[in-house]
């Protein structure tokens, strides 16, 4: 067996290797970096705002173009991203029953929320 202790094996512990943490760091200038998804038009996405929840990972959503439609939260984003009433959301409609039923493809934050109205994207809301 190979000793234990002080030694400069792989093993966990305290490794020099910066991890997580050397990846932190602050914004430049002063000026935080923010990336915010936008809707790819040309694949027809569409803001929505959720109306009422359904259950049974469903929720209604009144869409930009004035529809109400019942839209699908996806499996990707069932655990891990919770949706409440009020929420923005990023939906696509279905090829197949366009004006009933879509996608719920993204959920925007606070601060997400914010940069899209100044930029002038949430005009409709």
């Amino acid at each position: 067996m190979p000793p234990r202790g002080k030694g400069k094996g792989k093993g966990k512990g305290k490794g020099k290797g910066k991890g997580k943490r050397g990846r932190r760091g602050a914004p430049v200038a002063g000026e935080e970096v923010m990336r915010v998804r936008t809707p790819r038009r040309d694949d027809g996405e569409l803001f929505g705002i959720i109306v009422q929840m359904l259950g049974f990972d469903r929720v209604r959503v009144r869409c930009e173009d004035g529809e109400i439609r019942i839209g699908r939260i996806l499996g990707r984003m069932k655990k891990r991203v919770w949706m409440r009433v009020g929420d923005t959301v990023l939906v696509v409609p279905w090829e197949f029953q366009t004006d009933a039923k879509c996608d719920v493809v993204w959920r925007y934050r606070g601060n997400e929320i914010e940069w899209l109205q100044k930029k002038g994207f949430l005009k409709m809301f």
